[in-house]
C-alpha cells in the first residue's frame, strides 16, 4: 500500500512539472488592497509584514471573506492557498467566482470547495456549477498531496466552449458548452472571485457527522499570488458582452484541452475521483443533458 501510494505521489509530481503554462500567463503581483475587499469580519483577516500573504480565520463567533473590486466574463483566474493544517473537520474553506454576493436565487456561480477532515484524513476538494441559481452539479476528488503543509495553485479557465478546474496546472475537471443556448453553463453574466473560510460541520466532514472542535480554534487558511487574465467588465457599455479571441483564453487552443493535458486529467480521473453527479443515477434517474458532452472533444 505505501509503495503504490508512493508510485501515485510520484507520478502525480511528474505531471505537475511537466505542465506547460502558455495558457496560464500570470499577471504581475499587486497588494491585497488593489484586487480585494473585506466582506465580513475585518478583524478576522491579516496579512503578513510584507503584504503578499493573506491570512483568513474562523472561530466559534464568525469565520472572513473577501471578493475582488472587480467583475470579468471569461478569463484565467488564479491563486495560491494553504489550509488550515491539523484537525479541521467542519471547516470548508471557499474558492470560488459568483455573479453576486450572496447566495441570490439566480445567480452564476463556479466553486471550488475545500473540506476539512479528522487529524490525519486526507482533505477532500469538491467543485461545483450553478447556472441562473440551479446548481447540484457537485464533483469531489481527493489531492496528490497535502494542501495544508504548503501553497499550492487552483484556478480556473472559463470561456464560451469549457470551464476547467486546474490544481497546480493539473485539469481536475472539465464542463463544457454545447454551443446552444441552455440552462447548465454559465456564459452570460460577469463574476466576482471570492473567498471564505466558514463553518460547515452540518455536511461538510462524513455528511456531518465529524463537528467541528473549537477547542482547535483558530482556524487559519492562507493565501498568496493572486493573478488574473481575464475581461474586465466595465457599465455601461461592457467590453465583455461579446468574444473577440483576442486573449489566449478566448482562442481555438483554450477551447480544449491539449495533449498533455488530457494525459493528466486522464490520469486524474482513474485515481482521484471520489463523487460525480453524471454517474448518480440513484440521484439523478434522468442523467443531466450536460453530462453527455465530452471532456475530450
Amino acid at each position: 500500500m505505501v509503495s503504490s501510494m508512493a508510485i501515485l505521489l510520484f507520478i502525480a509530481a511528474l505531471l505537475a512539472a511537466s505542465y506547460s503554462s502558455s495558457e496560464a500567463a500570470a499577471a504581475p503581483k499587486a497588494s491585497f488592497e488593489d484586487n480585494f475587499s473585506i466582506m465580513w469580519s475585518e478583524d478576522h483577516f491579516k496579512t503578513s509584514e510584507d503584504g503578499q500573504i493573506w491570512y483568513l480565520s474562523l472561530d466559534k463567533d464568525t469565520g472572513c471573506g473577501f471578493q475582488t473590486k472587480q467583475r470579468y466574463r471569461f478569463g484565467w483566474f488564479s491563486m495560491k492557498l494553504k489550509l488550515v493544517g491539523g484537525d479541521s473537520a467542519g471547516v470548508v474553506t471557499a474558492y470560488y467566482m459568483c455573479t453576486e454576493n450572496g447566495a441570490g436565487p439566480t445567480r452564476d456561480e463556479l466553486d471550488f470547495e475545500f473540506l476539512g477532515n479528522r487529524t490525519g484524513q486526507p482533505y477532500l476538494i469538491q467543485t461545483n456549477i450553478y447556472k441562473n441559481g440551479t446548481g447540484n452539479r457537485e464533483m469531489r476528488h481527493m489531492l496528490w498531496f497535502d494542501p495544508t503543509e504548503d501553497f499550492h495553485s487552483y484556478s480556473i479557465l472559463w470561456n464560451n466552449h469549457q470551464i476547467v478546474f486546474f490544481v497546480d496546472r493539473v485539469p481536475i475537471r472539465v464542463f463544457k458548452n454545447d454551443g446552444k443556448a441552455n440552462n447548465f453553463f454559465p456564459n452570460e453574466k460577469p463574476m466576482y472571485l471570492f473567498s471564505s473560510i466558514w463553518n460547515a460541520d452540518e455536511w461538510a466532514t462524513r455528511g456531518g457527522l465529524e463537528k467541528t472542535d473549537w477547542k482547535k480554534a483558530p482556524f487559519v487558511s492562507s493565501y498568496k499570488d493572486f493573478s488574473v487574465d481575464g475581461c474586465q467588465w466595465e457599465d455601461p457599455y461592457p467590453k465583455c458582452v461579446s468574444t473577440t479571441t483576442k486573449n489566449w483564453w478566448d482562442q481555438y487552443e483554450a477551447w480544449h484541452l491539449t495533449d498533455s493535458q488530457k494525459m493528466d486529467f486522464a490520469w486524474v480521473q482513474r485515481n482521484l475521483v471520489i463523487y460525480d453527479y453524471c454517474k448518480d443515477t440513484e440521484r439523478f434517474p434522468t442523467i443531466p443533458v450536460e453530462c453527455s458532452l465530452s471532456p475530450w472533444d
